[in-house]
């Protein structure tokens, strides 16, 4: 991610209100923790994006690329395999 859009957790306490702005205005922002990254700040507009997508799951599969490409599902029907039970 862009360093202009990460935030060490330290500063990110400190500046919450920058950080809350910036993800509103900019976009996500990452928040590392000890250099790894751990959370993502996001508007609340995105996270309805992501979590709500406006297509259902019928109409993801209707709007595939893959649609009307012949697959073979034909099971193979000889031994049954091993469960391991």
């Amino acid at each position: 991610m862009v360093m202009d859009k990460t935030w060490q957790l330290q500063d990110a306490k400190n500046r919450l209100s920058e950080l809350v702005n910036k993800a509103m205005r900019n976009g996500p922002q990452m928040i590392t923790v000890r250099g790894k990254p751990a959370v993502v700040v996001v508007s609340v507009q995105e996270y309805e994006r992501l979590a709500h997508p406006k297509a259902s799951l019928v109409e993801f599969f209707r709007n595939s690329p893959l649609v009307g490409v012949e697959l073979d599902v034909e099971r193979v029907r000889d031994h049954p395999r091993e469960t391991g039970l």
